[in-house]
């Protein structure tokens, strides 16, 4: 009898799967920023009426990952662009090994792997037709 991961993936010719994604909470791999940075990407393919929905949108596709951005700020003038900063699972809260018995950990739950963390920079730029393009990148 076949087991499951026998019929849903893909092995290569040595037996390992070739299809996996590998740990995607794994910030500090580029190549899971890539990756999330493809799909992060997408966002670039459509023109928006409401430049607000696009990063509203793309909150809630990211969210399903564990990432999350702070609150989108309006977005002014025909051109420009915003960055706000990631946190991984709404960040951490407590203590672990190497904190003191008197002092809480309090970060964005990124930053103890990528130096300085990461932030979701945006930029948009209102068409002639009063659409938005809008695009997106993790750095």
């Amino acid at each position: 009898m076949k087991t499951f991961l026998e019929y849903s993936s893909v092995k290569a010719t040595d037996g390992t799967h070739i299809d996996e994604d590998g740990n995607l909470m794994d910030l500090s791999d580029d190549s899971v920023v890539e990756k999330l940075n493809a799909f992060v990407g997408s966002i670039g393919m459509k023109e928006y009426l409401v430049p607000e929905k696009a990063v509203d949108e793309l909150r809630q596709k990211l969210m399903r990952v564990g990432l999350q951005f702070g609150a989108t700020p309006v977005m002014e003038g025909n051109k420009g662009n915003f960055s706000l900063p990631l946190s991984l699972f709404g960040g951490r809260f407590g203590k672990d090994e190497n904190t003191p018995f008197d002092e809480f950990l309090n970060d964005d739950g990124i930053s103890h792997n990528v130096e300085g963390g990461l932030k979701m920079n945006f930029t948009y730029e209102m068409q002639e037709d009063n659409t938005c393009k809008i695009t997106a990148k993790i750095a």
